[in-house]
C-alpha cells in the first residue's frame, strides 16, 4: 500500500496526563485515535485497552473481516471496561472514544464512536467524515443551535456514545468511500478539532513542511493553549495506490 503516515500525539497545554492512545498499522490498513475518559487514570486504561486489541487483529484479514473484526473485539473491550468499572464500585465509568480508519486498494471506511473526528483533505477541500456523537450535535442536528455556537456551547464535552459507557453495547457507525491520490486523512481526537477551525485544520493537514502535518497540528494546538490532550494522525494516499 502506497501511503505516507505522520502521527504524533501530546498531554495539551494544561493536561499533566495524556489519555489519548493513537494505532498505527499500515502494513494492513489500519489507523485509529482513542481518547479516554473517565477520573483516577480511567481514561488511560479505556484508551490502551483499545490500542492493545486493535493493534493484536491479525494482518492478513480481508477488508469485510476487518471490518467485522473491529466491531467484534471494539464490543469486547466495551463488556470488559463494563466490568471493571462495576468492580471498583465507584459509580463512574471507564470509557473512550474511538474513531477508525481502513484503507483497502481504493476505498476507505471509518468506524467511530464519540467525537474523535475523521476528515479528508482532497484537492484542497476539507470534508468532516465523522459526525459527532455529543449533546451539542443533537442540539444542532434539532436546530437548537447553530453549527458556529457548539465549540462554546457550555456542555460541548458531553458525549452520548463511547466504548465503556453504561449502554448494553456499543454501535460504531460507519461511512466509506472511495479514495483518490493525493488525498489526506486525518484522525484526530477533540483536544485538536476543538482548537483549530476548520481553515487551520485545511492549511495544516496540507503541510509540506520537513516536521509533517502531525507536528505542525500539535504544535499550532499548544499555541493556541490546547486545554484537552491533542492527537493526530495524517495518512496520504500516494500516486501509485
Amino acid at each position: 500500500m502506497n501511503v505516507r503516515v505522520w502521527a504524533e500525539t501530546d498531554s495539551g497545554a494544561v493536561r499533566k496526563h495524556n489519555e489519548d492512545t493513537l494505532i498505527t498499522r499500515p502494513e494492513m490498513g489500519l489507523w485509529a485515535v482513542a481518547d479516554g475518559a473517565g477520573g483516577h487514570a480511567s481514561g488511560e486504561v479505556a484508551s490502551g485497552m483499545l490500542a492493545e486489541t486493535l493493534s493484536a487483529i491479525p494482518q492478513e484479514l480481508p477488508p469485510a473481516d476487518l471490518l467485522a473484526t473491529i466491531r467484534t473485539q471494539v464490543s469486547a473491550v466495551h463488556q470488559a471496561l463494563k466490568r471493571e468499572a462495576a468492580r471498583r464500585g465507584e459509580g463512574g465509568m471507564i470509557a473512550s472514544t474511538l474513531v477508525t480508519l481502513v484503507i483497502r486498494g481504493e476505498h476507505f471506511a471509518c468506524l467511530w464512536a464519540g467525537d474523535s473526528r475523521a476528515y479528508l483533505l482532497r484537492e484542497g477541500v476539507l470534508q468532516q467524515v465523522t459526525r459527532d456523537h455529543s449533546l451539542v450535535q443533537e442540539l444542532v442536528d434539532a436546530g437548537i443551535i447553530r453549527q458556529d455556537q457548539a465549540e462554546s456551547h457550555p456542555q460541548a464535552n458531553v458525549i452520548t456514545r463511547a466504548v465503556g459507557s453504561e449502554d448494553d453495547d456499543v454501535e460504531l457507525d460507519k461511512v466509506s468511500g472511495q479514495t483518490a491520490p493525493g488525498d489526506r486523512f486525518l484522525l484526530c481526537s477533540d483536544g485538536l478539532c476543538k482548537t483549530l477551525d476548520e481553515a487551520a485544520l485545511a492549511q495544516l493537514i496540507g503541510s509540506t513542511s520537513e516536521t509533517g502535518p502531525a507536528v505542525d497540528l500539535i504544535a499550532a494546538a499548544l499555541e493556541q493553549q490546547a486545554r484537552d490532550n491533542i492527537t493526530a494522525v495524517v495518512i496520504e494516499i500516494g500516486q501509485d495506490s
